[in-house]
């Protein structure tokens, strides 16, 4: 049977380490933050414990034989459900919260290696988590911003003007169009184009026409 000092020891660090992790994802202002971070990591390492040691008082018995991992095992697929509602699918194949969502199982990962006694993994886990979610970002943002590729939304009132500036960006040569989009919101007509290269000269120009165009009512220019 494991000591209540022992008990406390691992809850109380589980809670810890989820609160490091939450702390950082509270900077960015996201839903999952602190209390849920230290919630998921806390909870599973008490899913741990009574996995491994809430049974005792009826192991040896006859016929009798309890897998200590059964109920540990099933955090790993229940944290999807908090994962997925993490998750946010938008428009134009954007997709938001999938670092908040792996963030959280990676919290519960660290909450039952706690249960379990593996202080050093559950160090070691964290402190790595840190490094991922916060030293790395930066270097991840320089890397997305060199290959990310522009992108323009224009909206208008009217439905021939719509198709008449697909039309004029589809036959401009100097262009080099990765996807082009054009949706109906009530009375707006909204046309997104996404460039794989867009220089400077061509920008401007487009920017000039489009501002002049009484007909074109919201210009939308993303780098």
């Amino acid at each position: 049977m494991i000591l209540w000092t022992e008990i406390l020891t691992r809850l109380t660090l589980a809670a810890f380490f989820g609160a490091i992790i939450g702390l950082e994802r509270e900077r960015k202002d996201w839903a999952a933050g602190l209390r849920t971070h230290m919630m998921v990591c806390l909870g599973a390492s008490l899913t741990m414990l009574v996995s491994a040691y809430g049974f005792a008082d009826v192991l040896g018995g006859k016929n009798i034989i309890l897998d200590p991992s059964r109920i540990a095992a099933q955090v790993i697929s229940g944290i999807g459900f908090i994962g997925a509602g993490t998750i946010l699918f938008l428009r134009q194949g954007i997709v938001r919260g999938l670092t908040t969502a792996s963030g959280l199982w990676t919290v519960a990962a660290i909450g039952l290696a706690t249960g379990g006694g593996m202080y050093f993994a559950a160090s070691i886990t964290t402190l790595s988590a840190l490094v991922i979610l916060w030293v790395l970002q930066p270097l991840e943002k320089r890397i997305s911003d060199r290959y990310r590729q522009k992108s323009i939304k224009i909206v208008t009132h009217d439905k021939d003007k719509s198709v008449r500036i697909i039309s004029e960006i589809l036959q401009n040569k100097n262009l080099e169009i990765a996807a082009c989009l054009l949706d109906k919101k009530g009375k707006e007509f909204i046309i997104s184009f996404k460039f794989k290269d867009l220089a400077k000269s061509e920008l401007t120009q487009l920017l000039s026409d489009f501002q002049s165009d009484a007909d074109i009512k919201e210009v939308v220019w993303n780098n």
